[in-house]
């Protein structure tokens, strides 16, 4: 498939996807910028939450690759979404953009690492992890989670029902937050820092945690962003089987058990 046609296709399925109340065929930006535009131009997520409502919930926006946009992520009905608002908060673009001269997509839509479908088990550290289950099990069952994500709160749900079946098994919870939400880093670090339970359930149940200082260690929470962007890991939640296969996406208690089989 030609890139042409290729980029046809992804207009076509984010458009399918972002159902917008404006379609601009053409967008163009007069000129007057000539230095840094965050230093002219800036929005925040409250703001274009208000400028997209009906649309999805905002959650993150900031400069586009494309100069005089905005880039907005935004979550509808369980799936993510890109557009692009543009610096005078009047026209809203859906679909992807594209360098001319690499023919690739850039900002959030460009390619995501290649998840792996296996790694070795070796390299996965359990420092810093957050165990469930049995600490002694030869069992062992990793899981990246983000504190902010609904799915990987509902499947914490089914992770407490797999170790009351399942007794030799530890699960080793790696906290791994997602940059579409922007409040999980910090609580991310907070929660590793206290090497807590409580407060990632806490999150999970929408409630307030304790803030993150200067004090609170960030390379624990770091070293896990890094760990999963080598492996391809792009998705919470994610989970990691003894023997290395990946396996991202919401499970319930009884597809877990069968793939630990």
């Amino acid at each position: 498939m030609s890139w042409l046609k290729n980029l046809k296709y992804l207009i076509a399925a984010a458009s399918a996807l972002v159902p917008l109340a404006l379609f601009v065929p053409a967008f163009a930006m007069s000129g007057g910028c000539g230095g840094e535009c965050a230093s002219c131009h800036s929005i925040t997520v409250q703001e274009a939450g208000t400028l997209l409502k009906g649309i999805g919930v905002v959650k993150e926006v900031k400069p586009a690759p494309v100069r005089g946009l905005y880039e907005v992520t935004f979550e509808q009905q369980g799936n993510t979404g890109v557009a692009y608002l543009d610096y005078g908060k009047k026209y809203i673009i859906a679909g992807q953009a594209f360098d001319i001269a690499s023919r690739q997509p850039v900002g959030a839509n460009a390619p995501a690492a290649k998840q792996q479908e296996r790694l070795d088990p070796a390299t996965l550290s359990t420092t810093d992890a957050l165990v469930m289950g049995n600490p002694d099990g030869k069992k062992k069952l990793f899981v990246f989670t983000d504190p902010e994500c609904p799915y990987c709160a509902k499947m914490h749900g089914e992770l407490k029902k797999l170790v009351e079946s399942e007794p030799d098994l530890a699960i080793y919870v790696k906290l791994f937050p997602l940059k579409m939400h922007p409040k999980a880093y910090d609580k991310a670090r907070v929660i590793v820092a206290k090497k807590s339970l409580e407060l990632l359930e806490n999150s999970f149940a929408g409630k307030a945690l304790p803030a993150a200082t200067e004090a609170t260690p960030k390379k624990p929470v770091d070293d896990t962003i890094r760990f999963a962007a080598a492996a391809g890991i792009n998705a919470t939640p994610t989970l990691v089987l003894p023997d290395g296969r990946i396996f991202p996406g919401y499970k319930d208690a009884a597809a877990m058990r069968q793939l630990l089989q």
